[in-house]
Formats: C-alpha cells, structure tokens, sequence
C-alpha cells in the first residue's frame, strides 16, 4: 500500500537536486542580497536622464544585461528552494527577502525604459542598427511603446509586484499547505491521499473501485477550499484587468498575447479548432478505455488509467537515463552528454515528499545548468516526463550558449515544443524497438495518454476555460466558485460530449492548475506540441536537414518571433494546416490503437 509522503529531512541526498550550484551557502546569500539595490542605485545615478544617443542606449542596455546576468542564481536559488518543500519556513522566509528586493530593483530601475523609449524613432532604429544582437529586443521595447504609462506610474507598478504577484503565492500556500487530505476507505483498507498521491498515483490507478474513491475523496476536500481559491484567482484576473485598462489594451488577453508575440488568430485558432476537430478521436479513445476495462460507464476520473495498466513495466532512476540516452542520440553527442550531466550532478529532484510542488517542471537560470522537479513514482511514464523537462534543459543549454541574457529565452508559444519533441522522439524509439503487437499498443496508447492527453486535452481545456473567465472579466463581471465551477463543467461537457461522464468533483480541476497565474500559458502546449511533432515527423522519415533545423532553432533563443522560430524548423504556423495535420496524426494514433486492441483480442 503507497504511504504517506516523508518529510523533506528524509530524503537522501541522491534524490534531491543540488541548489549550491547556484548559492554556495546561505551566508553567500545574505551577504548578496543587499548589493544587488545597490548596484541598481549605481545604474540609476550613472543612467538616469543621461540616455541621449543610439550609442547611449545600447550601453545601458548592456549595462542593464550584465545586471540581470548576475542577479539570475541568486534570484533562482531564493525561487526554487520553496518548491520542493512548502513547509520549509527557512525557504519561505528567504523567498519574501528576494521578493522584496527584487521589488525595490525593479523599480529603481523601471527608469530605463521609460527613458530608452522618450527618445525619437530615428535614434531607437539607430540603435537597432548599431549591434544586431540587441534588435529584436529594441523593437520590442519599440513595440511597448503605446502603452507605456508616465515614469513615476511605471516606477509604482514596478515596487508593487511583490503585491501584484501576491495571488499565485496564496494559491500555493493553500494547496500545499493548508489543504491537507485524509485517508479514504475502500473494502474495509486505508489509503493515504494527497495532491502528488493522487496525480502520480490514484489517477492511474487499476483498480475502479480504488481510482474512483480516491477521486471523490480528493474532490470531497478540494471543494472546502473552494471560495478561498476563487478569491484568489478573482484577485489576480482583476488585477491584470486594471494593468490592461491602464496600458490601453482592449482585453485582457490582447495585454497577455503581446508579450508573446502572438496574435489573437492564433490564440483563437489553436483552441477553437483543437476544440472542435480533436474532440472526436479523443472520444473514441475513451470509448476504448471503456471497453479494454470492461467499465459500466467512463467518467472524468477514469481517463487517466492505462490502455494497458498490466503491462507497463516498471523502472529505476538508472533505467530511465539509458532509455533516453537512446531515443535523444539524434540530437549529438552534446545532447547526450547533457543527460549524463543531469543525473551525475543532481540536477534533479525525484523525491516525493510533504510539501512538494506538484507536476515537473524545468527551471534554466541563465548561464548555469537546469533543474528539473519531478516526483519519481518508478512507472515507465516518468521516462516522457523526464524527456519532456530535459527538452527545456537542453532548448536553454543552446540557446544561452548562443545567445545574451535578453535573447535567450523564446516567446511561451513556442516553448513547450522543445520539450514535447523529446517526448515524441521517446516514442519513435520504443516504437522501432519492438514489434510485439502488445507492446507497440502500450507505446502508442502512452503517446495518447501522456504525451497529447497532457498537452492537447488537459492543458488545451484550461485554456477554453481560461479565455471564459477573461471574456467574461473585459466585459465587466467578476467570478466566484460557482461561476468558475459552472464554466470548467461546461467546457468538459462541450469536448467529451454524452461519451464521458463529468462526474461530480470534474469541475473543481480549475483548483489543481497553477497555470492560470501565468498569463495564458495552457494554450502553448498545444501550440508547441503542433511544431513538435510536425519537425517530430521530419526526422522520423530522415528528411534531409532536418536535425540541423531544429537545433538551429534551439540555439535562435528569444532573438527572433515565434513564427519565425517555427519557420527555421520548417514548420508554418502561419497557417491552419500544422494544427489540423496533427489532429489528423492524433486521430491516426487512435485507429492505430483500435486496431492493435482488435488484434490482441481485448
């Protein structure tokens, strides 16, 4: 039977990652901490008023560059420490300091766009033209022009981020800390309960009876701290709303697409089509869960489960490196190298414990190495998990090697295809590995359920939720646990339709996701999961070039916009036919699926 998770101070050492890469110790920290307002105060005195020239300004960029160069592992140190223990008052309080200083920085230096962006068009594309590497990012500056607000408006807005930020810290303090879930009863037995529990067990669990209980008693304690939640959250959308009105955007979401790049045709596309196209086949893989398990009916909390639950092997820490160094190999040996790097030097973090974030992510603090979160539960799955995060390692490894701190990281619609190709180039491999009709079935049915399950179902229904709450905030509303519980139920009926049961709790999954607090994040995965597997298919097929396109892509960072990064990979997003393409691949997996299930006999 799973226990309940340990504490933080019991883990060994082996399954933490190794955060004094980036602070030697917390003396190094504190000493630290006060010269970083200092030296933005330098800046200030040197800087402040005294931006006349193109020269002028491509110094105080670079000077604002090296800055923020520096700041980056201290800053990074105080922001991860926190996420792999909520408890952790030392961390806690160590995150409040940066916080802190990070405000006053950022608004002692808030002058220097107000002051790059007072001088003339002719001077700015002077400056663009002085040093290539700054152009993309002074036309963007360029970009933010319209909307900026008076310097001393700009400088209150920047002192008041640790407010303005405030709301994602209240959703995780009440998710990882006060929610605290009991043990639930099946057949007379206890079974512990808890956020990582139940995301990286309970939901995939065999057996029905087990699955379902766990999701009801799961939901059962969401839903106490339902309005606290929703509080929150009306908290944070009403404050982008003022930000949006104050900069003189027409919505929410035009304020929140202009930092990447994207137009509104995309966002709307992305979800609109997926909606409406990809909703059929995922229908009828759910159908085929249903049957497989011989089920009375399918429901929200049954669609985790594997296609094949007796069949997924298991596997150690050690096991998962060998399988992706194999599937990565095509990437070079500085890929692979990359890999051995990040399990030697404790670049990531598989322990379960109390407190813990739950999900994966990767963090890549400039000019250091990545770090990887993720609660290791020994399943096969963890595999596309962690090749999902070592692609944002590796995306970063190349991009910060090619490019300065300003140019490094890319627009978030495209950020998550890095990672999804090393997903789909995990299931490319075991595909060419074996030809047992059970196996490829396992292979296949994991690329549905983890790879496009988690990216263009789950994250893409966030997004149709998402883009609800803000049409209904531009128009003047507000939102509450009701409203958002009614609108996270109807986009779940709207996609499964009368073929999965949305059953009771289906709509609190609203609670569960911290994407919300990150702009409109959940779209992208969808978004870079469309280029991904487009490329993805480009080198499965060995089409001439396309590896060197791909990591060329890698290596152009943020230095160019999101269509032109897809169109280095050749793929053009510019058009539907990506979106549709990989529907139709999507559906392909599926008949795939019914046909293999027809040939073993299930």
């Amino acid at each position: 039977m799973l226990q309940s998770a340990p504490k933080r101070q019991a883990i060994l050492d082996e399954e933490k990652w190794d955060l004094t890469h980036l602070v030697k110790d917390e003396a190094t920290f504190e000493k630290a901490l006060p010269s970083f307002l200092e030296k933005a105060q330098q800046l200030q005195q040197q800087w402040q008023g005294n931006v006349q020239t193109a020269k002028d300004v491509l110094a105080l960029i670079k000077a604002y560059e090296a800055f923020e160069t520096a700041l980056v592992p201290f800053s990074e140190f105080a922001m991860l420490d926190p996420e792999t223990d909520a408890t952790n008052t030392v961390a806690q309080e160590r995150y409040a300091k940066m916080a802190a200083t990070l405000a006053q920085v950022n608004a002692t230096l808030s002058f220097i766009e107000t002051d790059i962006l007072a001088l003339s068009e002719d001077v700015l594309t002077q400056a663009k033209q002085l040093d290539e590497t700054y152009t993309h990012f002074i036309t963007r500056l360029i970009e933010r022009k319209a909307h900026l607000l008076h310097p001393e408006t700009e400088k209150a807005l920047a002192s008041l981020q640790e407010t303005i930020n405030a709301p994602y810290g209240l959703y995780n303090t009440t998710k990882l800390t006060d929610i605290q879930f009991p043990n639930f009863d099946v057949d007379g037995k206890s079974y512990p309960n808890s956020y990582n529990l139940f995301e990286g067990d309970w939901e995939v669990e065999e057996n029905t009876a087990i699955r379902r209980a766990a999701f009801d008693a799961f939901s059962k304690q969401l839903k106490l701290y339902e309005n606290t939640t929703a509080k929150t959250y009306q908290t944070h959308v009403k404050t982008e709303k003022t930000i949006a009105t104050l900069r003189g955007y027409n919505s929410v979401i035009d304020y929140l697409l202009a930092n990447q790049e994207v137009d509104r045709d995309l966002y709307n596309r992305q979800i609109d089509i997926t909606m409406k196209e990809l909703a059929p086949h995922m229908r009828r893989y759910a159908q085929l869960l249903k049957k497989v398990h011989g089920l009375d009916f399918i429901s929200i909390a049954d669609l985790k489960v594997s296609l094949d639950p007796e069949f997924e092997p298991t596997i150690t820490v050690e096991q998962s490196r060998d399988y992706l160094k194999k599937a990565l190999h095509v990437l070079g040996d500085d890929y692979l190298s990359m890999i051995d790097e990040a399990f030697d030097n404790r670049w990531i973090d598989f322990a379960q414990n109390e407190g813990k974030s739950t999900g994966a992510f990767c963090a890549s603090p400039y000019g250091h190495h990545s770090y990887i979160l993720i609660s290791w539960t020994s399943r096969m799955n963890e595999v596309f998990v962690l090749a999902h995060e070592l692609g944002h390692a590796g995306h970063f490894r190349n991009a910060q090697r090619a490019q300065t701190l300003f140019n490094s990281e890319s627009s978030t619609y495209f950020v998550e295809a890095p990672s999804t190709m090393n997903e789909m180039l995990m299931a490319n491999y075991l595909l060419k590995s074996s030809d047992d009709p059970r196996f490829k079935r396992w292979v296949i049915s994991t690329i549905i359920a983890r790879t496009y399950f988690h990216n263009f179902v789950t994250h893409l229904l966030e997004a149709a939720y998402q883009r609800e709450v803000y049409d209904m905030i531009d128009a003047g509303g507000s939102v509450n646990a009701e409203t958002l519980n009614n609108l996270f139920r109807e986009v779940l009926e709207t996609f499964w339709g009368e073929d999965v049961v949305i059953n009771e709790g289906a709509e609190l999954t609203w609670m569960r996701q911290p994407h919300y607090y990150m702009g409109l994040y959940p779209y992208t995965y969808s978004a870079g999961l469309t280029i991904s597997t487009q490329v993805s298919q480009r080198i499965l097929h060995d089409e001439a070039g396309a590896v060197d396109d791909w990591l060329k892509t890698l290596q152009l960072g943020g230095s160019v916009s999101p269509v032109e990064l897809a169109k280095t990979a050749g793929v053009d997003i510019t058009t539907d036919k990506p979106l549709k393409d990989t529907i139709a691949f999507i559906g392909s997996l599926v008949d795939q699926l019914e046909q293999l299930t027809a040939e073993i006999g299930d």
